[in-house]
């Protein structure tokens, strides 16, 4: 199996993935799954959808690679900067036509999966540099700051447009823990 099918396999499963992750927390709604998977509508939580979405594909990544004896060298790495850079190359091109046009799902759904294409792109490049000493401990680390992160502004949100919900009109979680108390 080539690389640039890898990259394909990569960027359809991922996109398919974010479909289930995307509902998750309602189907499930608990404070673990609150801190991995959207609770509203907010652009803050789609991001968070997105990262972990990414981070979870990794599991399957892993094995693909391995399957097809293909080269992990950088792989916790790749897999962090993957997630970590999706955020703010959707934001730069998601904000300015979501402020200009509005919401519009399929220039949302095409922008997405044209930024997971993208960051597999990247991160297949990235794996196939020389091996870089304690990655995986910076990986695993700022992953998991990731998420720390990812829980604060979901639990305390700042009232500014990215993390408003618009369908509800409503920021985080707590104003709806509050409202159907």
């Amino acid at each position: 199996m080539t690389n640039k099918n890898i990259i394909y396999i990569h960027t359809i499963a991922s996109f398919l993935l974010c479909f289930i992750t995307h509902f998750l927390y309602d189907i499930f709604p608990n404070t673990l799954f609150s801190i991995f998977f959207p609770v509203n509508e907010s652009i803050w939580e789609h991001m968070k959808m997105i990262y972990t979405t990414i981070l979870l594909y990794g599991i399957f990544e892993y094995f693909l690679l391995s399957k097809f004896d293909l080269n992990k060298n950088n792989f916790f790495l790749t897999l962090f900067l993957k997630a970590s850079f999706s955020i703010p190359i959707y934001l730069i091109v998601y904000l300015p036509i979501y402020y200009r046009f509005g919401e519009n799902m399929i220039i949302t759904l095409l922008l997405l999966f044209l930024v997971l294409f993208f960051v597999h792109y990247i991160g297949s490049k990235i794996l196939f540099i020389k091996e870089i000493k304690y990655q995986n401990v910076f990986a695993f680390i700022f992953t998991i700051l990731g998420f720390i992160l990812f829980a604060y502004f979901t639990y305390r949100p700042l009232h500014i447009s990215l993390f408003f919900d618009p369908q509800n009109e409503k920021y985080g979680i707590h104003e709806y823990l509050i409202k159907s108390a």
